[in-house]
């Protein structure tokens, strides 16, 4: 690859655009629909970051832009020279102009616009000044000295998702071993521990882990994504049960809860213990669902922490930013 790194546990999926010196950090994982996912020269994804770009909404980034850790971006175009804080989530459809910083947990909604030169903070992100000197010297200071966003390079990639002998991890708990059906697919650096069974058909992405210990079980139905470095855990003398035809998002936390079929937990949720979400419900990116909610059938839950806003219609459709059929998979 050149002068790109990509670290060991990072993964790639799919026909990826890249610049020169870009730079994959562990964990980080990168999925890329339909060719749609070009990252600019110089630019830096850190640790268990998740990328996702899809043909409706694709993602291109800038040269020397940085992720820090644990960032989300769906279906998102940010410029060059972008300083990304930590755990920050960028929704499809919206577009970060270039120098922009945005400070930890930054959650931008969809089809959102920030201008150049912003600084952005909240959920959602709010732009709350212009930059200032002291923010462009600290944006050179962190690229050698230069603000010059350097050379136009790309280099195209087809990655494939590792499978086989590899593929997922199971580790025991006791006497608890994890029981996936055969028809299920994890990717090689989701891990499963304990009293854990997996449904058909369903899907666990890179850097997931699913870990049903002394706690109490985790019972996941069939057709079920459960999207890149999501964690599942529960507290003691709990369960955790998710029902057929739910997709979870990247980067959520599920902790010990009900979900019902056909709901969508949408990118970097967290849903904490005892609480019951009905079927057909709609977690929106960045929400916190409390402990000990119960939430009817068809319901739109969003903020921090969530509240009803709306009510389904309709059986929600599974996201474009999920896994559309085998084949999107490499």
């Amino acid at each position: 690859m050149g002068t790109i790194k990509v670290a060991d546990s990072a993964r790639l999926v799919g026909s990826i655009t890249m610049g020169d010196r870009v730079y994959v950090a562990q964990g980080a994982v990168l999925r890329s629909a339909g060719g749609s996912l070009i990252v600019g020269s110089e630019s830096m994804i850190l640790e268990n970051s998740v990328i996702i770009s899809t043909p409706e909404h694709p993602v291109q980034i800038g040269r020397k832009t940085v992720f820090g850790h644990k960032c989300l971006v769906v279906g998102a175009c940010i410029g060059d020279l972008c300083e990304v804080g930590n755990g920050s989530i960028l929704l499809p459809g919206s577009r970060v102009g270039n120098l922009c910083i945005f400070g930890e947990g930054t959650l931008v909604p969809p089809g959102a616009a920030i201008p150049d030169e912003s600084v952005v903070v909240g959920r959602p992100g709010q732009v709350i000044r212009r930059l200032s000197e002291g923010d462009r010297e600290m944006i050179a200071r962190m690229r050698g000295g230069s603000l010059q966003p350097g050379l136009v390079s790309a280099n195209n990639f087809e990655f494939e998702p590792k499978e086989g002998e590899s593929m997922g991890k199971s580790y025991a708990f006791g006497d608890k071993i994890p029981v996936v059906d055969g028809s299920a697919y994890l990717f090689d650096t989701a891990e499963i521990t304990g009293d854990v069974v997996i449904g058909r058909n369903s899907i666990v992405a890179a850097g997931v882990k699913i870990i049903g210990d002394s706690h109490g079980p985790v019972r996941i139905g069939s057709d079920v994504q459960i999207l890149e470095n999501t964690v599942l855990h529960l507290l003691p003398d709990n369960q955790l049960i998710i029902e057929d035809h739910v997709t979870i998002g990247p980067g959520c936390i599920i902790h010990g809860t009900t979900i019902g079929s056909h709901s969508v937990i949408e990118a970097g949720a967290i849903v904490c213990d005892y609480s019951v979400l009905g079927k057909n419900t709609l977690v929106k990116s960045g929400s916190l669902v409390k402990q000990r909610s119960v939430i009817p059938d068809n319901q739109v839950l969003e903020g921090f922490p969530a509240r009803v806003t709306g009510e389904n219609k309709a059986t929600l459709d599974r996201p474009a930013w999920a896994f559309r059929g085998r084949e999107s998979r490499g």
